[in-house]
């Protein structure tokens, strides 16, 4: 469901022209995507018993959190210095140290997607703006997309 949000969210922000209403629509997703891993994951605790905010989650949400505070506050650097470019590569690369960070806590995969988001963002960051909605609907989209359906049928979600 997260990569299906992001490439909704890929396919409008190219139709509005003004690049803080591009940011808006992303960031606009980026909640949507946090709603939506916090509900399957109250979900999955309900359905294997555990509690949603355990030792486990604690520590995931703990690695997770600094390089996704490092991204809103780089975010707002780079917004409000006219960076926009740099924008889909720092945001790629950050959520990749995020989900690698906290998915040491986790199955092995998790680190591995963690990379890939790592390794889209660093290849965002050579290219122009004008193809940044490829790169987040790659990386946010497909990579959600391919490794949540690995993770559901190995791990069970």
């Amino acid at each position: 469901m997260v990569g299906i949000s992001a490439l909704a969210a890929a396919a409008i922000a190219p139709l509005d022209h003004t690049q803080d209403r591009w940011v808006a629509i992303w960031l606009g997703e980026a909640l949507v995507a946090a709603a939506i891993s916090i509900w399957s994951a109250a979900i999955k605790a309900q359905r294997l018993g555990v509690p949603l905010f355990g030792a486990p989650a604690q520590r995931f949400m703990l690695a997770f959190a600094t390089p996704a505070a490092a991204g809103a506050v780089l975010t707002a650097a780079l917004v409000h210095a006219h960076a926009y470019a740099l924008l889909p590569g720092t945001w790629l690369l950050l959520y990749g140290a995020a989900v690698a960070g906290g998915g040491a806590f986790s199955v092995r995969i998790v680190p591995a997607m963690g990379a890939v988001f790592m390794a889209i963002g660093a290849a965002a960051m050579l290219l122009p703006l004008g193809i940044a909605n490829l790169w987040l609907a790659l990386g946010f989209g497909l990579v959600h997309i391919g490794f949540g359906a690995w993770i559901a049928w190995r791990h069970g979600g």
